[in-house]
């Protein structure tokens, strides 16, 4: 499937000089606090979003919780793009639903995974078709279609193929979580037409790496997320032992001045 649309703002910081730099907020303030800081879009981070409601991930458990989050981003003015896991549904009248919904609280994408909650993947046609469905709802919205066979250590060996088929089905960016092999991230670029994603970890390859391999944008996934929390119960620990707190927090008047930052969305630049 080819669109004839112009891109969007979203869709060409795909094709940047250097790879999107992709950080993953929870809420409204840790997006905020990183688009003032320079990061050109914002993306969510699923387990964010449930752990903060109390909620398990991939579960398909927080789809009132997503779009209520979509809502809140879209009151800023910074680009944001939202995990919706596998679409929250089966039916791919429902995902693209959702994905208008998404759209007109103001996402510049999404993400749409074919892992399932029971460890498995869905077949390859369900999940094309929810793609197919999304793009022919919502031309506008870029697409990024996650294969979770190396998240799941499942099937790696059919990963290209099952983004091949993705690609037909409309989807404007590939992303492979848990692939860190060069070799086979570099094998990968080469099959694709689309833009490739790679989740960031600490013990993979660095960013300058990861770009020669020609990886697109790199997510940074829950990392800050669970960052975040552990810096709370350090925080937290260390002032009831009596230890120095290492690190000083923001001030309460910068967290003020966050709502500040609302304006005009910035999705259709």
């Amino acid at each position: 499937m080819t669109h004839s649309m112009s891109p969007t703002a979203f869709a060409r910081l795909h094709h940047q000089a250097t790879p999107l730099l992709l950080p993953n907020a929870w809420d409204y303030a840790s997006a905020a606090l990183l688009a003032a800081q320079g990061f050109q879009a914002i993306g969510t981070t699923s387990l964010g979003v449930a752990a903060t409601a109390g909620l398990p991930d991939g579960a398909a458990a927080t789809v009132e919780e997503t779009l209520a989050l979509a809502r809140r981003l879209g009151q800023g003015s910074f680009l944001f793009t939202v995990d919706t896991e596998g679409g929250f549904s089966d039916d791919p009248e429902e995902v693209a639903e959702l994905a208008r919904r998404l759209y007109d609280a103001g996402a510049a994408g999404i993400n749409i995974e074919d892992g399932r909650p029971d460890s498995t993947l869905a077949p390859v046609e369900l999940h094309a078709a929810k793609i197919a469905a999304v793009k022919a709802a919502v031309p506008a919205l870029f697409v990024n279609v996650r294969t979770d066979t190396y998240w799941l250590g499942r099937q790696e060996e059919e990963t290209a193929r099952r983004l091949a088929v993705y690609e037909q089905a409309g989807a404007d960016g590939a992303f492979v979580p848990g692939l860190s092999d060069p070799d086979r991230i570099a094998a990968l670029t080469a099959t694709l037409t689309v833009p490739l994603n790679i989740l960031y970890t600490p013990t993979g390859p660095a960013l300058a790496d990861l770009a020669t391999l020609g990886v697109r944008r790199i997510s940074l996934g829950s990392l800050l997320y669970r960052n975040a929390l552990a810096a709370a119960v350090t925080t937290a620990t260390a002032t009831r032992d009596g230890l120095p707190v290492e690190r000083a927090p923001l001030s309460y008047a910068e967290v003020q001045a966050l709502a500040a930052l609302c304006g005009t969305p910035r999705r259709s630049m």
